[in-house]
């Protein structure tokens, strides 16, 4: 997933998910909402289906 930080006004900034794009009052905001997300894609995610059989078992 590509994530771009982008000043589209004075007070205006665009973090921009692929296609996908969300706009906040400052580049402090932004950067920070891009620095969460960075967190949760590289955070570690269970596979359902070991989950689901580990439960069966």
């Amino acid at each position: 997933m590509k994530i771009l930080i982008k000043e589209l006004a004075k007070s205006q900034w665009q973090v921009r998910l692929d296609q996908h794009a969300v706009t906040f009052r400052s580049e402090a905001e932004a950067r920070a909402f891009t620095r969460t997300l960075e967190a949760r894609i590289q955070a570690p995610h269970p596979i359902p289906v070991l989950l689901t059989q580990r439960a069966a078992g």
